[in-house]
Order: C-alpha cells, then structure tokens, then sequence
C-alpha cells in the first residue's frame, strides 16, 4: 500500500521517457458509435492515424494486425498508436469488408453513428470508434516503439482510473441522451492517454532496444534534450556537455548504446519535425528549411530525401492536393 504521507519521487532524469511522453498529445479526428447484429466483419486499413475501439453490449472479436483473433468483452477498450490494418468481426475467420462509412449518420462535426440492423430492444455489439492522431510524426521512435496494439483491460490492475473511464464509456454507449457522442468523444481521447501513460509507466513491455537507451542515467537525458527541441542544429560538443563528458567519450557511448551517431539522430529528429510541419501545418519548404537553418532550400531538400525517402516538395504537394 502506497504511504501517502512522504513525498512522491520526482519526475528527473533519471527517467526522461517519462518526461518525454508528458508531451505527447492526442487530437481527435473522427469518431463513431455503432449497433451491430448478426454476422458482420469490417476491415480497418492500415493509415496514418491511430484507430480507438471500445466494446459495450454484445463482445466480438479482433484480428490483429498479425493476422491472429482475439476475443473482446463488455467494457474491452483497444488502441492501434500507428493505424496498423486489422480488423473487428461477430466471430472469427468472416470475409472482411471496408467500414460502410457512407451509410453513417452525421450527429455534428466529426461524430458519426451508424445502424448495423440491430433491434433497439435486442441485444446488440455496440462498438465506439475514433480516428486519433498523434503531435508526432509517425515515424518517431516514441511511436515506433509502441506495440502495434495497447489494451486498457491488461493495465487495469495497475491503473485505477481505467475502470471508471470504462464504466462511464459503458454507460454513455448505453444512452441516447443529447450529446452521448460527444462525451463519448472526450472519453475515448482521456482513455488512449491513460492507456499509454500506463503503458509507459510500467516499463513499455521492454528493457532493451531504444527504450532501454532513453532510460540510460546519462543517454537519457541526451536524448531527452534532442526532442524538447527537435528543431535545433544541435552541435555534438552541445549534447557532450549535456552528458557530462568529452566529446569522443559521448559520441563513442550514443553511438553503441543507441545505435547510430548522434549526428544521424539529430538529423532524424530535425526531419520528423519537418515532416509535421509539412503534412500536418502546410508549411512552405522554403520556410521550414529556414526554420531548420538550412542555407539553402535544395540542401535541406537533399537532407530530407535522404531521411524521409520523398523530397519535401513531393510531400506537401501529396497533401495539398489531399486536402
């Protein structure tokens, strides 16, 4: 039992995943609650947002982006951090259908309801959905790291605030009250939080690989400086300094204990960083490769290539012409 009466140990260095994760934020994209009955199967596509599914009424069952099936019950709520494909079905092995989005009810901006044939008196698979996306680009480490699904139901016991969250969503699923798919809403993006701070605080389900790096005493807090501002030109003497040690001495221990150079880690973060700007602000290239201190647009260009795998201008036309 947790002694209430001495102070909780800091939030330090010691842990700057921790610190870093305090800033990662989710906005809502699209929601929806759905009544099924019968046999049904829809298939969720592999996209860049991530995908929130929670139960009421009736289970089903999910097929996970590794092709297995896994039951979910009343009250099982289910976070796919990078849109990876799967799909939700009455039961295992059906054919798998796209989500009929077009058959949808629009209740407000971004909140839509959908009658799979269920009777209101009957029992039924209510499903809520929603569509999430993250502050980070998707190729961030941070993301990277995430199992391709997350489970409120397996942190339960180390999360008391999970089971109330998921009461509350089982009631508002359970009502036809003014204004249930927005709280709804509001739930599901409380509920992915939980779910991955619990994820976090708990140990990432890893002690090794880039997790175990960030948790380094001394790499950590590296690593931690290089994402509060991803847009800096970081110097290596810079993050030496950071670390407390020479400049050979860092980049010997970054390079073995990361995996790369600081000078490539650094460069990487700078191009996600571009990469939001780009896709998810609109901005110029010519104005990010300034921001970035590039002397030039086509070196940044180059810089982005190389990381990213697209040119900038390829990017933001993709996305302009997506709008």
């Amino acid at each position: 039992m947790l002694d209430r009466s001495s102070k909780p140990a800091p939030h330090d260095a010691a842990d700057p995943l921790t610190e870093m994760l305090r800033g990662l934020r989710l906005d809502g994209v699209e929601y929806g609650r759905c009544r099924m009955a019968g046999d049904w199967c829809f298939a969720y596509p592999a996209q860049p947002h991530a995908h929130f599914h929670f139960v009421a009424g009736r289970g089903c069952w999910l097929q996970e982006p590794d092709g297995t099936w896994s039951e979910l019950a009343a009250g099982d709520a289910v976070l796919v951090p990078r849109g990876a494909a799967h799909a939700l079905a009455s039961a295992p092995g059906l054919e798998p259908r796209p989500f009929p989005r077009r058959e949808c009810l629009a209740i407000c901006e971004s909140v839509y309801d959908y009658d799979g044939g269920a009777p209101a008196d009957g029992e039924a698979c209510v499903l809520f959905c929603g569509t999430m996306r993250f502050n980070l680009d998707g190729l961030h480490p941070l993301l990277q790291v995430m199992p391709d699904v997350m489970r409120a139901q397996e942190l339960m016991v180390a999360e008391p605030t999970i089971p109330h969250l998921l009461d509350a969503m089982v009631a508002e699923c359970g009502l036809n009250r003014v204004g249930a798919s927005g709280i709804l809403a509001r739930l599901a993006d409380v509920m992915a939080a939980q779910i991955i701070r619990s994820w976090v605080e708990h140990g990432c389900g890893e002690s090794a690989g880039w997790v175990a790096a960030v948790r380094d005493p001394q790499i950590g807090r590296v690593i931690a400086a290089i994402h509060a501002e991803p847009e800096r030109n970081w110097a290596v003497a810079d993050l030496a300094d950071i670390m407390g040690a020479s400049r050979s001495g860092f980049a010997a221990k970054f390079t073995a204990t990361v995996g790369t150079t600081p000078a490539r880690y650094v460069t990487e973060m700078r191009m996600h960083q571009a990469r939001q700007w780009i896709g998810r602000d609109r901005m110029r290239v010519g104005e990010v490769a300034h921001r970035l201190g590039y002397d030039s647009e086509a070196a940044f260009s180059r810089a982005f290539k190389r990381v990213v795998g697209t040119a900038p201008g390829r990017l933001r036309t993709g996305v302009m012409a997506d709008a």
